[in-house]
């Protein structure tokens, strides 16, 4: 039996075993839209895989247990991992892989593919993964592409989609089909929705675009463009243009990279009107085609437009329009009003602070913070556009949600008591009348249990210091100099400093920064990151024009351990200060950030021992420690360096 079916010969009446992404696209290319070439593992390949290796039953009884105890994120998490464990031990059959292999090398072996998930329920009417299943793009190669359909598989089952499945009332097995296509290279990429989601509107088409390839959007880490054009006269109603920091392009040798937009190409137009329209013209006979209301990704390249899926708009809510005063706007992401406290949340990890009924504030949001979405009473976020996941989560939970709010964590105060409206995009100050916040009675906390493994903290604000310090942990395992430098330096480049005799000034208040931090932790290690020293950064100082060149790629340019040796007498003047602070508090340690050949460490190291720095190490040795006081980090991944210890058991 074969598993593998050209896209081309796959229909919607096949989403069963294609999965929904797969026989949409199967299903626009027989209605005669332009979609890039590609090829579907069906969902029995996955089963048979499973079956091959004797361990479906077993993955199927896990994932029943892991439905039944969502809120225990630990014994979640604990389940999950063995089912992808499973997943991974099974792998593709000798079969399935020649299959695979030969249906990919048809597509073109010079040309990257797009690997994606296209699990059975999902891009039904009902319900919308919102892409938390695995999208690989980029691809290249026999192997990566199989082993990233296997990576696929595994997506399944992540917490956070266990967790979504759980709230929809998914109880059955799960499985997984996966969509392999001739990647597009996108010069600009979006989503169109052929009905308003914010208002239900079906006289308009809604677009949003980016530069560059389209999980800026999803992701939520640009603002994207949003297009406004009425079906009738297929004239743009309204244009909104977006703040787009970056684009992401594939990379030469495979995979993605994100470059940086310069704050003019940034701010521009993505689309123009002509293009607006013939995506709004083309979106219109899509619908026709399906007969309801679409959700559209589409990508340009070369002029040319490809639709690289189509599902159903699973919500249309009631238009309702109102106006208020508000204290923050942004974009209308999901309809309704919520009302509650608001609890301003910076990372998922943070979500056990969210109590029930609370309106949950973060910069951007991602699928990690499902489990904390189903508890808010509202969501609103500084970034993201209407098709980011926070927005196609919240729409389909019923959560009100408003996204690109641009400040909303700075406006906003934790416990301040606000209405979010999410279908103006307003939020307001106060409660609504008719429903009160859904708080919940404060549980007292239990006590941690102790455990084996040592806890570090990520710091970068002196003003937390104390705060974390109070707090079960074992030191910072990472202090960001970035905080502490742009106080230091007030918006000045660091030569200005030097060609003026003001470094003195640039130390003090420096180590005055560090020692708010380093003292909290008593003898518990302070790991501080040197400065990094990107170009891009440090020419928009004062100053800084004259100093820093202009790179195509600052990420992985001059930076880092390699210009320490260039210029050594910035590096010096680092290092003078953490040598002053460290004659009051022993306790902090160095690192080299972007360390790339061995030749540059040991220079960067010979520069220490020679500085102040070097000369305060050990009291009574009156040399440095090496280890563990060295840090080396590879592109800021710390690990312990042996060189010259004989205790270190590790590199």
């Amino acid at each position: 039996m074969t598993y593998v079916r050209d896209l081309a010969d796959v229909r919607l009446s096949d989403a069963e075993t294609a999965g929904g992404k797969g026989a949409n696209l199967g299903e626009l290319i027989s209605a005669g839209f332009t979609v890039p070439p590609g090829f579907v593992i069906s969902r029995d390949g996955y089963w048979a895989a499973l079956e091959n290796a004797g361990v479906r039953a077993e993955v199927a009884e896990l994932h029943a247990k892991a439905l039944s105890n969502v809120d225990d994120a630990e014994f979640l998490a604990g389940q999950c991992d063995r089912i992808k464990d499973l997943i991974r031990l099974a792998g593709l059959t000798g079969g399935l892989r020649a299959e695979i292999v030969e249906a990919y090398r048809k597509l073109g072996a010079s040309s990257p593919v797009a690997i994606r998930s296209s699990a059975t329920g999902e891009d039904g009417a009902e319900a919308s993964f919102a892409g938390m299943n695995a999208t690989y793009t980029n691809i290249w190669g026999d192997h990566a592409v199989a082993e990233h359909i296997v990576d696929c598989w595994t997506s399944l089952f992540s917490p956070r989609v266990v967790s979504y499945r759980a709230s929809r009332g998914f109880t059955g097995e799960p499985a997984i089909a996966v969509v392999v296509q001739r990647m597009i290279q996108s010069e600009r990429s979006g989503v169109i929705f052929t009905a308003d989601p914010r208002t239900g509107d079906r006289d308009r088409v809604v677009i949003e675009a980016v530069f560059g390839q389209g999980e800026a959007i999803v992701s939520g880490s640009v603002e994207p463009d949003t297009y406004v054009v009425g079906k009738k006269d297929l004239l743009v109603l309204s244009v909104r243009i977006g703040k787009q920091s970056h684009k992401i392009i594939a990379e030469a040798g495979g995979g993605d990279v994100t470059i940086e937009l310069p704050e003019t190409a940034g701010g521009s137009r993505v689309l123009s009107d002509t293009a607006v329209l013939e995506l709004a013209r083309m979106a219109s006979r899509v619908e026709d085609h399906y007969g309801v209301p679409q959700d559209i990704e589409f990508a340009i390249a070369d002029h040319e437009i490809f639709l690289v899926q189509s599902r159903p708009i699973t919500t249309l809510p009631p238009t309702e329009p109102k106006t208020f005063e508000a204290l923050v706007t942004g974009l209308a992401a999901s309809p309704g009003e919520g009302s509650g406290a608001v609890r301003v949340l910076h990372d998922p990890m943070e979500a056990r602070h969210l109590r029930d009924g609370e309106v949950l504030v973060a910069p951007m949001t991602n699928p990690d913070w499902v489990p904390a979405m189903r508890r808010a009473a509202a969501v609103v976020t500084d970034g993201g556009g209407m098709t980011c996941h926070a927005a196609v989560v919240a729409r389909e939970l019923g959560v009100p949600c408003v996204v690109g709010t641009g400040d909303a964590t700075r406006v906003l105060a934790d416990r301040e008591l606000v209405t979010v409206d999410g279908t103006k995009g307003e939020v307001r100050a106060g409660v609504l009348k008719k429903a009160a916040a859904r708080t919940q009675p404060v549980v007292t906390q239990v006590a941690p249990e102790a455990i084996g493994t040592r806890l570090y903290v990520n710091l970068a604000m002196p003003d937390h210091a104390e705060e974390v310090a109070a707090q079960a942990v074992d030191g910072v395992g990472l202090l960001r100099a970035e905080f502490l430098l742009t106080e230091a330096l007030d918006g000045r480049h660091p030569r200005d400093l030097l060609a003026k005799g003001e470094e003195e000034s640039f130390v003090d208040a420096m180590a005055e920064g560090l020692l708010k931090i380093t003292r909290p932790f008593g003898n518990r290690p302070v790991v501080y990151r040197a400065t990094d020293l990107r170009t891009n950064e440090f020419r928009g100082l004062t100053g800084g024009e004259a100093f820093e060149p202009v790179e195509n790629n600052p990420m992985i340019g001059y930076r880092g351990c390699y210009r320490y040796v260039r210029e050594r007498d910035l590096f010096a003047l680092e290092l003078k200060t953490l040598a002053r602070v460290r004659e009051q508090t022993p306790n902090l340690h160095l690192m080299i950030p972007f360390v790339r050949t061995k030749w540059e460490l040991e220079e960067c190291l010979e520069l220490v021992d020679a500085s102040p720095l070097g000369a305060s190490g050990d009291s009574t040795a009156g040399s440095w420690p090496r280890c563990p006081r060295w840090c080396i980090g590879w592109a800021s991944m710390p690990v312990w360096a042996s060189t010259g210890c004989p205790s270190a058991a590790t590199t």
